[in-house]
């Protein structure tokens, strides 16, 4: 899954992804609360849900810490099975600390992503 304001940052991601068979399906979000309805409405069904969520930290509705606040509340099966990456081109120290604070991030990747990035996730 991604989660990003930025339909380029998506298309990027997305290429990248398939271009090194990282993944089959890619579920983009530009709107973080409806991707937030959609682990919800697919927290019992595990082949729905994704396994790696690449996160944007700065977006204008709801940005990423205020997802992650809000995916802390969801059901433990859903923070167990996704493995949340915050992708965002911030060097705000704060940014990148309260990322690495928060116990559902995995990692911290400057964008855009590339084949490095994929290959040490997979």
């Amino acid at each position: 899954m991604i989660i990003d304001d930025n339909e380029i940052d998506i298309f990027i991601a997305s290429h990248v992804m398939l271009k090194h068979s990282f993944a089959e399906n890619i579920i983009k979000y530009t709107d973080p609360k409806e991707a937030l309805n959609y682990l919800i409405i697919n927290q019992d069904d595990t082949t729905a849900l994704p396994e790696v969520i690449l996160l944007d930290i700065m977006m204008p509705l709801m940005n990423g810490f205020e997802f992650m606040e809000n995916y802390e509340q969801l059901n433990n099966k859903i923070k167990k099975h996704c493995k949340v990456f915050i992708v965002s081109s911030t060097i705000d120290k704060e940014d990148l600390q309260r990322a690495e604070d928060d116990i559902n991030v995995v990692g911290f990747q400057v964008k855009p992503i590339d084949h490095k990035f994929i290959n040490s996730i997979s």
